[in-house]
């Protein structure tokens, strides 16, 4: 069947022609003030409307305002093309093939700016719109109006817009008493569209864990036998997706709730199968994601390779093990077993040097640890990876290793000897996503003396 008419089908059926049904909410019947909307955001939809374009908040910052949250961010969507907003804005730039979208910056908040979408027709070629055989979007850049944009959205809770005329919102498909039922619904075919974009099958669970929202019983039918969709996205994309899930808040609920879907092993297979076989692995990841909470409610930042290190380490031990008891020494066994998980982890999420590096510095220093009764043992506190590897240790230890007498010297001999504290030495406590992140400092390239014969 051909993109057009798996999108005629999707949209003719008598369910979703039903769920088209528009209501307006009034300003005095809803909560969303424009005190609680970010200057940017405000900035950006004036100006488009003072061009003459159409301009409306959408989604998530909608979804969260009306639910009395704080937005992290705000997405725009109008009826001016990406070229017409980016030529608007002169802090702007425009953003990706398979879904274009204009960014405007300012400072450190992004506004995304999307135009409205619709189904596509027979005129559109394959350069605007496409579709793979398994029926997953691989280009989606027709352009439609807000009725025809709601129906392409994926849950109705993503379905709301704050018109800033009059301060409406606007709720299609049931996104507002959804909201009021707290249920995460897909708009048409369940099934239809997990093989638009599987992603949305994470972005159930995050939304779900997130609201604390039930996901509506036909919604959540197809995702276990689907979880194998998942293979067909990008590794750089699903790595994303998975910051999104841990650094939420609620990673341990939401890894749970991974797993009761089938969903958390197409993001780490060897974390998924270690747990199903070890129970040390199950208590080890489980207070990793406890641990990550924890720093995220208090506050505190948290870098992702602290807790992939702790998601991949049971697997790095079983392999590990293998090339020791085949004759290779612990370090270089220890490295060629980095090497082969950091291989296949990447296969299903690709993980960037900047983390990959510090995950083996990590994994390297545990055993360095033991060596207690070495003359050198208090210089590896100035080791620019040791507090994160002193931290690693109190985990093990707190998941079930007998590690209490290494852990009492480790924490007794920082008295003395105080860990390096400097910005580039602390990593383990800032956000991660800075470059450099896990990278030795180039020595200065040497001047070439041109004039030597």
């Amino acid at each position: 069947m051909t993109l057009i008419n798996r999108v005629k089908k999707l949209f003719s059926q008598k369910a979703d022609a039903n769920d088209v049904q528009l209501r307006v909410i009034p300003r005095d019947e809803h909560s969303i003030s424009r005190t609680n909307i970010s200057e940017p955001a405000l900035k950006v939809l004036y100006r488009l409307r003072k061009a003459g374009y159409g301009a409306y908040l959408v989604g998530g910052g909608v979804r969260d305002n009306l639910l009395g949250l704080s937005p992290k961010d705000f997405d725009v969507a109008t009826d001016a093309t990406p070229e017409q907003v980016n030529g608007l804005f002169r802090n702007s730039r425009l953003i990706g093939r398979r879904f274009k979208l204009v960014h405007v910056v300012f400072g450190r908040e992004v506004i995304e700016v999307a135009t409205f979408r619709a189904p596509p027709s027979e005129e559109h070629s394959d350069k605007v719109s496409r579709q793979g055989d398994q029926g997953m979007i691989l280009r989606d850049n027709v352009y439609g109006n807000k009725d025809e944009d709601a129906m392409r959205r994926d849950f109705t809770i993503n379905a709301l817009y704050y018109n800033i005329d009059d301060f409406s919102v606007h709720s299609y498909a049931g996104g507002w008493e959804d909201i009021q039922a707290r249920q995460i619904r897909l708009i048409g075919d369940p099934a239809t569209r997990y093989r638009e974009d599987p992603v949305r099958m994470l972005r159930a669970i995050r939304f779900a864990v997130k609201l604390g929202f039930d996901i509506e019983e036909k919604t959540a039918a197809p995702i276990r036998d689907m979880a194998p969709l998942m293979t067909q996205i990008p590794a750089a994309r699903l790595f994303e997706e998975s910051l999104k899930l841990i650094l939420a808040g609620s990673a341990l609920d939401t890894m749970r709730m991974l797993r009761e879907y089938n969903l958390f092993e197409p993001l780490f297979p060897a974390a998924e199968q270690r747990m199903q076989d070890d129970d040390y692995a199950v208590s080890l990841i489980e207070n990793t994601m406890r641990n990550t909470d924890a720093r995220i409610q208090s506050g505190k930042s948290v870098t992702p390779y602290f807790f992939l290190a702790a998601l991949l380490w049971p697997q790095l031990n079983k392999v590990r093990q293998k090339y020791e008891d085949d004759g290779m020494a612990p370090h270089p066994a220890i490295q060629k077993a980095a090497d082969k998980v950091l291989r296949d982890q990447v296969k299903a999420t690709a993980i960037p040097k900047r983390f990959s590096i510090p995950m083996r510095e990590i994994w390297e220093l545990q055993l360095r640890l033991p060596k207690i009764r070495s003359r050198k043992a208090p210089e590896l506190t100035q080791h620019p990876r040791f507090r994160a590897a002193y931290d690693f240790l109190l985990l093990r230890q707190q998941s079930g290793e007998e590690l209490q007498e290494l852990c009492d010297f480790w924490t007794e001999i920082q008295v003395d000897h105080p860990p390096a504290t400097s910005h580039s030495q602390n990593r383990h406590n800032d956000s991660g996503d800075q470059r450099g992140d896990g990278q030795r400092r180039r020595r200065p390239r040497r001047r070439r003396n041109n004039n030597r014969n």
